[in-house]
């Protein structure tokens, strides 16, 4: 029998998928930030946007998962 309070992992997938597209859109909103006020340096600006680039590659692979490409 199984637990009534367990996720499946098609739900799993679709809480971290929304945790990620969030985390995505704050460091997005970060960056504008320190770019328009222009208190960062380069290498700061440089780091945030490749971790938005990371979490961009992990969104679309949960994507990926939750709806594959079906050619019919």
């Amino acid at each position: 029998m199984t637990n009534p309070y367990e996720m499946k992992h098609e739900d799993v997938l679709r809480v971290e998928l929304e945790v990620l597209r969030r985390e995505h859109r704050d460091l997005d909103e970060a960056i504008t930030a320190l770019e328009t006020e222009g208190r960062a340096d380069v290498l700061t600006i440089r780091r945030l946007k490749k971790q938005k680039l990371a979490l961009k590659d992990q969104i679309a692979r949960i994507e990926d998962e939750l709806f594959p490409d079906i050619i019919a």
